[in-house]
């Protein structure tokens, strides 16, 4: 049977350590949980202009994380908080593919990062700092290794979330300093954190669509490989 291929966003750096010239990295667990789920995993450069011509190569999408931020501009946010840090080229491929295969009704993999620009994307803001904002904040980027869990979430029932991983609580890592903010029209927030920082979204009228502010890449739980099973499935 032919395998899905999935496009999934690399991260840039800076020249130094891997090379003297900017650099493209993705760690392997992204890939290695495409293939384990049954796709064909197809690294995706930054090239804004090109992305209609990737979406023509690929069945799926993975939006991943890293460290550094969503443009607070790109959201209507009047300040940008000292901490935020973007990697400007890098967004504006993101946003263009991604709403490329948004409107190919194509499947959409949010993580962590990705889950932010996917909440942009549909018209959403984002919280630039959760301990600023947030009263009482867990360890959002936990101290323990990401391959443990950090907290847990509650599931909303009804969600595509809940139909994926069947529970209403998972325990999950955590990575990150920013968060979605806010429901908009056609979204659906489908995971909560204790101290109620939003932990998972999905478009309601989209046949997979979904964002989840943890790393599933590195299956923690049960629910993470669930995860990458049914966005297979789904492209």
């Amino acid at each position: 049977m032919k395998r899905p291929v999935i496009g999934i966003t690399l991260d840039s750096e800076e020249p130094g350590g891997y090379s003297n010239l900017p650099w493209y990295a993705l760690r392997e667990n992204y890939a290695d949980a495409v293939t384990a789920a049954g796709g064909l995993p197809l690294p995706l450069p930054h090239e804004p202009d090109q992305a209609a011509y990737y979406l023509e190569l690929i069945d799926g999408l993975v939006v991943t994380g890293g460290a550094f931020d969503v443009d607070p501009a790109l959201f209507g946010a009047g300040e940008r908080h000292p901490t935020v840090i973007t990697k400007d080229r890098r967004t504006a491929f993101e946003l263009a593919v991604t709403r490329g295969a948004m409107e190919k009704d194509m499947p959409v993999l949010g993580i962590c990062g990705g889950q932010q620009l996917l909440h942009v994307v549909l018209g959403g803001q984002l919280i630039q700092h959760i301990p600023d904002e947030v009263p009482r904040a867990l360890a959002h980027e936990q101290p323990n290794p990401r391959d443990e869990p950090g907290h847990s979430v509650a599931v909303k029932p009804g969600t595509l979330l809940h139909r994926i991983v069947g529970t209403d609580r998972l325990n999950v890592n955590s990575a990150h300093h920013q968060a979605a903010k806010g429901e908009p029209k056609g979204v659906a927030i489908n995971a909560v954190a204790p101290d109620g920082v939003i932990e998972g979204i999905e478009a309601t009228d989209r046949k997979f669509c979904l964002g989840v502010q943890w790393h599933p890449e590195y299956g923690v739980s049960a629910g993470d490989a669930a995860i990458f099973q049914a966005f297979i499935q789904a492209a």
